[in-house]
């Protein structure tokens, strides 16, 4: 990433010392898709917004196939609303906390971590949980749900902004390849850029799910951190 996406608006100092900066995180899934979406759109370099979703998200913005930000961090906190993470909120939070709940930093970081998220929210974890409230009518999942998807758009769209223009937005992950209704309802919110999706393809999993006139190509493509491990591994030997 380059310097002026990567440093905190802190004193410098505190990068020297300790090296406090974004790192973000998922890096192997995001560049396992980006190298998949560039065989199937058959165009390298790419201009992508790859979304890393499951109970952990991220998300990558890839410009001429080199990441030039991500939404996770200094730590894997920073971001998206996630399964038990809270996500992106106002720093002074932190303390609020500490000094009313009378609980020690640390274990506001770790109620941040492990009990907010869509748990916090709604009480679970699973977004597919979630959705099934949300079809009979509980108005918290729903609340957690539209959270949840909120978040997602609003990365989406800051992205879209500094990649320019983007060939494609890749979902992927446990939730960004089974999670058929939250990419429909991405979509949906999209559609005033020039982005349509295909009900039937986005139901049936298929890689591509964008209607033949999309502006941008919507894919689905299943992650592998494994071998993406394994070939940097091979490249270093």
């Amino acid at each position: 990433m380059p310097e002026h996406a990567y440093m905190y608006a802190i004193p410098e100092e505190y990068y020297k010392k300790y090296g406090i900066r974004k790192y973000g995180f998922h890096g192997t899934s995001h560049k396992y898709v980006m190298l998949e979406a560039q065989k199937i759109l058959k165009k390298k370099p790419v201009n992508l917004i790859t979304c890393h979703l499951g109970n952990g998200s991220s998300i990558c913005a890839i410009k001429n196939s080199k990441s030039i930000d991500t939404s996770m961090g200094f730590t894997p906190l920073q971001g998206l609303m996630m399964g038990t993470r809270s996500g992106d909120l106002d720093p002074e939070i932190v303390e609020f906390l500490s000094l009313n709940e009378k609980v020690t930093v640390s274990e506001v970081i770790k109620i941040l971590n492990k009990k907010s998220g869509l748990l916090g929210i709604d009480g679970d974890s699973d977004i597919r949980a979630v959705h099934d409230r949300v079809v009979k009518g509980d108005k918290k999942a729903k609340l957690g749900f539209d959270m949840f998807t909120y978040r997602i758009l609003e990365y989406i769209g800051s992205y879209l902004a500094v990649v320019g223009k983007v060939d494609a937005i890749v979902f992927t992950a446990g939730i960004g390849q089974g999670a058929w209704y939250l990419s429909e309802n991405l979509a949906k919110s999209l559609e005033h850029l020039g982005i349509k999706i295909d009900k039937l393809k986005n139901k049936n999993h298929e890689l591509v799910i964008s209607e033949q006139g999309s502006r941008i190509k919507l894919l689905v493509i299943p992650t592998n951190e494994e071998l993406m491990i394994a070939n940097e591994a091979r490249a270093v030997l």
